[in-house]
């Protein structure tokens, strides 16, 4: 038998490369929190129309695994997807196209729960892992002024259902059940699970 040369790297030791297929930056900070910086970004392109009759889960997995197909993955690679989902009854509450949209959103979750999906999927050459996390959020009473005004912040700009809990959005947010990371675009510890599955953690 050979021994390897003193001084050789093992193929099977190297670490395996993260890339996120995703642009949102609070994605970026979520993976921080895990001691993680990817070491690339690619932004899938796909076509995030619901099916006709879809409901809210199936669609949110469909899509967290439609980017990871979308992208190459090269050998040493892993690439990781995610997607979030606002779900009222069967309605997706998907990222408000302007403000009066925006401020539509808002006024049908007022005083209700509703359910938040999140879905990851991550991918090598060889595999695709998927998880799903799902949460219940409770938006507070809220008047049509306090509507207005939120929306006025901007906050509401690339988030589904038209809040961030995150950010000025969780002073509408008095209760939530299940993962808060989650809720902000990344269930931490389902997302760590597998990145150690895939060899990204050690």
């Amino acid at each position: 038998m050979t021994c390897p040369k003193a001084g050789s790297i093992i193929a099977t030791n190297k670490p395996v490369r993260l890339v996120l297929g995703s642009g949102s930056p609070r994605r970026l900070e979520l993976l921080a929190q895990l001691g993680l910086t990817p070491d690339d970004i690619r932004t899938p392109d796909i076509d995030e129309t619901p099916l006709a009759g879809e409901i809210p889960r199936l669609y949110c997995q469909r899509m967290a695994r439609s980017k990871a197909l979308a992208l190459d993955v090269a050998a040493g690679e892993a690439v990781l997807c995610a997607d979030t989902t606002v779900a009222l009854g069967r309605r997706i509450l998907g990222k408000p196209d302007n403000a009066a949209q925006a401020a539509d959103f808002l006024a049908q979750l007022a005083g209700r729960r509703h359910k938040v999906y999140t879905a990851l999927a991550v991918r090598t050459p060889a595999k695709l892992w998927e998880k799903d996390v799902m949460s219940v959020v409770r938006v507070k009473p809220m008047s049509g002024a306090e509507i207005t005004r939120y929306v006025a912040t901007g906050d509401w700009h690339g988030k589904a259902g038209g809040y961030g809990i995150q950010g000025a959005g969780g002073a509408l947010i008095p209760w939530i059940s299940g993962s808060y990371s989650a809720i902000v675009g990344l269930p931490l510890s389902e997302t760590a699970g597998v990145l150690r599955a895939v060899g990204v953690l050690r």
